[in-house]
Protein backbone atom coordinates (compact mmCIF):
# COMPACT_ATOMS: atom_id res chain seq x y z
CA UNK A 1 0.00 0.00 0.00
CA UNK A 2 2.86 2.41 0.83
CA UNK A 3 4.43 1.75 -2.56
CA UNK A 4 1.17 2.52 -4.38
CA UNK A 5 0.78 5.79 -2.43
CA UNK A 6 4.26 6.85 -3.42
CA UNK A 7 3.66 5.92 -7.07
CA UNK A 8 0.35 7.75 -7.36
CA UNK A 9 1.16 10.95 -5.45
CA UNK A 10 3.07 12.39 -8.39
CA UNK A 11 6.09 13.45 -6.36
CA UNK A 12 9.32 13.43 -8.27
CA UNK A 13 12.86 13.98 -7.16
CA UNK A 14 15.27 15.38 -9.71
CA UNK A 15 18.93 14.74 -9.11
CA UNK A 16 21.29 17.17 -10.77
CA UNK A 17 24.62 15.88 -11.99
CA UNK A 18 26.77 18.70 -10.61
CA UNK A 19 29.91 17.45 -12.36
CA UNK A 20 28.67 18.67 -15.75
CA UNK A 21 28.01 22.37 -16.45
CA UNK A 22 25.69 21.64 -19.40
CA UNK A 23 23.55 19.36 -17.23
CA UNK A 24 23.40 21.86 -14.34
CA UNK A 25 22.23 24.67 -16.58
CA UNK A 26 19.73 22.64 -18.63
CA UNK A 27 18.07 20.99 -15.60
CA UNK A 28 17.72 24.14 -13.49
CA UNK A 29 16.67 26.50 -16.29
CA UNK A 30 14.13 24.03 -17.70
CA UNK A 31 12.07 24.28 -14.49
CA UNK A 32 9.45 26.97 -14.07
CA UNK A 33 10.72 28.34 -10.75
CA UNK A 34 8.32 30.65 -8.93
CA UNK A 35 10.15 30.86 -5.60
CA UNK A 36 11.49 34.14 -4.25
CA UNK A 37 12.91 35.38 -0.96
CA UNK A 38 14.55 38.68 -2.03
CA UNK A 39 12.68 41.71 -3.27
CA UNK A 40 14.36 44.69 -4.94
CA UNK A 41 13.11 47.82 -6.67
CA UNK A 42 11.07 46.36 -9.56
CA UNK A 43 12.30 42.77 -9.26
CA UNK A 44 12.39 39.71 -7.01
CA UNK A 45 14.33 36.45 -7.01
CA UNK A 46 15.26 33.39 -4.98
CA UNK A 47 18.53 33.16 -3.04
CA UNK A 48 19.37 29.44 -2.62
CA UNK A 49 20.34 27.90 0.71
CA UNK A 50 24.01 28.54 1.43
CA UNK A 51 24.07 31.86 -0.44
CA UNK A 52 23.95 35.04 1.63
CA UNK A 53 22.64 38.41 0.50
CA UNK A 54 25.09 41.21 1.42
CA UNK A 55 24.11 44.54 -0.12
CA UNK A 56 22.23 46.37 -2.90
CA UNK A 57 23.34 49.39 -4.91
CA UNK A 58 20.66 50.56 -7.36
CA UNK A 59 19.82 47.41 -9.36
CA UNK A 60 23.00 45.55 -8.36
CA UNK A 61 23.03 42.97 -5.57
CA UNK A 62 26.10 41.49 -3.91
CA UNK A 63 25.86 37.89 -2.67
CA UNK A 64 28.30 35.53 -0.96
CA UNK A 65 28.76 31.76 -0.68
CA UNK A 66 31.71 29.56 0.36
CA UNK A 67 34.38 32.20 -0.13
CA UNK A 68 32.97 33.51 -3.44
CA UNK A 69 31.25 36.81 -4.13
CA UNK A 70 28.46 36.94 -6.71
CA UNK A 71 27.53 40.22 -8.37
CA UNK A 72 23.95 40.25 -9.66
CA UNK A 73 23.02 42.96 -12.18
CA UNK A 74 19.37 43.48 -13.10
CA UNK A 75 18.93 44.94 -16.59
CA UNK A 76 15.54 46.63 -16.22
CA UNK A 77 16.03 48.76 -19.35
CA UNK A 78 16.60 45.73 -21.61
CA UNK A 79 13.68 43.96 -19.95
CA UNK A 80 11.35 46.92 -20.50
CA UNK A 81 12.34 47.27 -24.16
CA UNK A 82 12.56 43.46 -24.71
CA UNK A 83 16.10 43.62 -26.11
CA UNK A 84 17.31 40.27 -27.46
CA UNK A 85 20.62 38.77 -26.38
CA UNK A 86 23.28 38.90 -29.08
CA UNK A 87 26.04 36.48 -28.14
CA UNK A 88 28.56 34.54 -30.18
CA UNK A 89 30.17 31.53 -28.56
CA UNK A 90 33.92 31.87 -27.95
CA UNK A 91 35.88 28.72 -28.87
CA UNK A 92 38.90 29.99 -26.88
CA UNK A 93 36.99 30.26 -23.59
CA UNK A 94 37.09 27.64 -20.86
CA UNK A 95 33.32 27.40 -21.39
CA UNK A 96 31.06 29.36 -23.73
CA UNK A 97 27.45 28.62 -24.61
CA UNK A 98 24.39 30.54 -25.78
CA UNK A 99 21.27 29.66 -23.76
CA UNK A 100 17.64 29.53 -24.85
CA UNK A 101 15.41 27.93 -22.19
CA UNK A 102 11.79 28.50 -21.16
CA UNK A 103 11.43 31.27 -23.76
CA UNK A 104 14.28 33.27 -22.20
CA UNK A 105 17.71 33.89 -23.67
CA UNK A 106 21.19 34.35 -22.32
CA UNK A 107 24.66 32.88 -22.24
CA UNK A 108 27.25 31.40 -19.93
CA UNK A 109 30.90 32.23 -20.46
CA UNK A 110 33.81 31.18 -18.26
CA UNK A 111 37.27 32.61 -18.97
CA UNK A 112 40.50 31.52 -17.29
CA UNK A 113 42.58 34.45 -16.02
CA UNK A 114 46.37 34.75 -15.81
CA UNK A 115 46.18 34.49 -11.99
CA UNK A 116 44.64 31.00 -12.24
CA UNK A 117 41.14 32.20 -11.32
CA UNK A 118 38.07 31.86 -13.54
CA UNK A 119 35.66 34.67 -14.38
CA UNK A 120 32.07 33.46 -14.71
CA UNK A 121 29.68 35.67 -16.67
CA UNK A 122 26.18 34.22 -16.67
CA UNK A 123 23.43 36.20 -18.43
CA UNK A 124 19.83 34.97 -18.46
CA UNK A 125 16.35 36.45 -18.11
CA UNK A 126 17.55 40.11 -18.31
CA UNK A 127 19.90 39.61 -15.38
CA UNK A 128 23.60 38.86 -15.09
CA UNK A 129 25.78 37.23 -12.44
CA UNK A 130 29.53 37.69 -12.42
CA UNK A 131 31.99 35.94 -10.12
CA UNK A 132 35.73 35.26 -9.97
CA UNK A 133 36.40 31.80 -8.54
CA UNK A 134 38.87 28.93 -8.27
CA UNK A 135 38.39 26.02 -10.67
CA UNK A 136 36.99 23.78 -7.91
CA UNK A 137 34.15 26.27 -7.25
CA UNK A 138 32.95 26.67 -10.85
CA UNK A 139 30.16 24.06 -10.77
CA UNK A 140 28.81 25.23 -7.41
CA UNK A 141 28.72 28.87 -8.54
CA UNK A 142 27.06 27.92 -11.85
CA UNK A 143 24.42 25.91 -9.94
CA UNK A 144 23.64 28.78 -7.54
CA UNK A 145 23.65 31.33 -10.37
CA UNK A 146 21.27 29.14 -12.38
CA UNK A 147 18.77 29.08 -9.52
CA UNK A 148 19.04 32.82 -8.94
CA UNK A 149 18.73 33.83 -12.60
CA UNK A 150 15.90 31.39 -13.33
CA UNK A 151 13.77 32.92 -10.55
CA UNK A 152 14.16 36.62 -11.43
CA UNK A 153 10.71 38.15 -11.87
CA UNK A 154 10.04 41.76 -12.83
CA UNK A 155 7.31 44.14 -11.66
CA UNK A 156 6.24 45.90 -14.88
CA UNK A 157 4.49 48.81 -13.15
CA UNK A 158 7.47 49.68 -10.94
CA UNK A 159 9.94 49.41 -13.83
CA UNK A 160 7.74 51.63 -16.00
CA UNK A 161 7.72 54.26 -13.24
CA UNK A 162 11.49 53.98 -12.76
CA UNK A 163 12.13 54.56 -16.45
CA UNK A 164 9.66 57.43 -16.79
CA UNK A 165 11.78 60.54 -16.14
CA UNK A 166 8.80 62.91 -15.97
CA UNK A 167 6.91 60.96 -13.31
CA UNK A 168 9.10 61.90 -10.36
CA UNK A 169 10.11 65.38 -11.52
CA UNK A 170 6.50 66.59 -11.43
CA UNK A 171 5.92 65.26 -7.92
CA UNK A 172 8.88 66.87 -6.16
CA UNK A 173 8.50 69.85 -3.87
CA UNK A 174 11.42 71.67 -2.33
CA UNK A 175 11.17 72.07 1.42
CA UNK A 176 13.86 73.58 3.65
CA UNK A 177 13.52 72.74 7.35
CA UNK A 178 16.13 75.35 8.22
CA UNK A 179 14.10 78.33 6.99
CA UNK A 180 13.30 81.12 9.46
CA UNK A 181 10.25 80.18 11.59
CA UNK A 182 8.53 83.51 11.04
CA UNK A 183 8.68 83.19 7.24
CA UNK A 184 7.51 79.59 7.17
CA UNK A 185 3.74 79.31 7.61
CA UNK A 186 3.83 75.51 7.90
CA UNK A 187 5.65 75.84 11.23
CA UNK A 188 3.09 78.32 12.67
CA UNK A 189 1.87 75.81 15.28
CA UNK A 190 5.43 75.59 16.62
CA UNK A 191 5.61 79.38 16.99
CA UNK A 192 2.31 79.43 18.89
CA UNK A 193 3.52 76.66 21.20
CA UNK A 194 6.70 78.57 22.04
CA UNK A 195 4.70 81.74 22.77
CA UNK A 196 2.41 79.86 25.21
CA UNK A 197 5.41 78.64 27.26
Amino acid sequence: MLVSIILFTGCTVVRIDTTNIDNIVSVVLSKNNTLYNRVGKGYKYYVPRGVTYIDTTELNDKLYSNGNYYYLYIDAVSYYHKVETDYKEDPNAYYSKKIDANGKEGYLEIQKQTNGKYVIEFVYNYAKIEAMVDEKSINEVVLNASYILSTVKFNNKVIKLMLNENYFTNKEEKYDIFEDKENNSSNSHLVEYEEDN
